[in-house]
């Protein structure tokens, strides 16, 4: 994949943090714990995470982690119980030239993620894959698996993402729109059923 084919990455967040992300950026998982926030993340998967190191750097919780394609099992997953109380936040790709930036081309923590800087980290993505409309594949759960973790490629920027970088947010419903709205952010927001599900 080429940044020329890349109009934004995706945060996935609650509403109620974007006022908050707004002001301090979007944080590490270490930054963000010291922080009240909602936290929307799965357990299991953060347990991994807490340990998991990238190759020549910190452990992933030191990281501010983005999406190549938010639309994937985390948001499809979070969706299902809550999906007015969520939005994506778009990224400016220009994050991926800060420094001691990395891409994964799987979810980090997955045991099959590659990591590589920009720009060889992005041409190890596969566009068509991160971006398909599902990663169901009927009768070969390995490679559905394998799917999935692909889908969930991220970019990871050392502590904190600064909140000039976010250039707006999107939404799955009207209700969702309306509760961001209420916060008076002043972030330019779109309701966006399909990307969610």
């Amino acid at each position: 994949m080429k940044a020329s084919e890349l109009d934004h990455l995706g945060y996935i967040t609650a509403i109620a943090n974007v006022r908050s992300i707004l002001e301090r950026g979007i944080l590490s998982h270490a930054r963000a714990s010291r922080l009240p926030h909602v936290d929307i993340s799965m357990p299991e998967v953060q347990d991994i995470r807490a340990t998991k190191k990238v190759p020549g750097g910190m452990v992933l919780h030191a990281y501010a982690c983005t999406y190549i394609c938010a639309r994937n099992v985390m948001l499809y997953k979070r969706c299902l119980t809550m999906r007015d109380e969520l939005c994506v936040l778009r990224v400016d790709p220009a994050i991926l030239q800060l420094p001691d930036v990395v891409i994964s081309d799987h979810n980090a923590a997955a045991s099959i993620a590659g990591f590589a800087p920009y720009p060889d980290g992005l041409e190890a993505i596969d566009r068509e894959r991160v971006f398909a409309t599902y990663w169901t594949h009927p009768g070969d759960p390995l490679e559905e698996d394998r799917h999935r973790k692909e889908m969930c490629a991220e970019v990871l920027v050392p502590h904190e993402i600064s909140p000039r970088f976010i250039t707006g947010a999107y939404v799955g419903s009207r209700a969702a729109l309306d509760t961001l709205n209420a916060l008076r952010t002043g972030v330019a927001t779109a309701i966006d059923p399909g990307r969610f599900f």
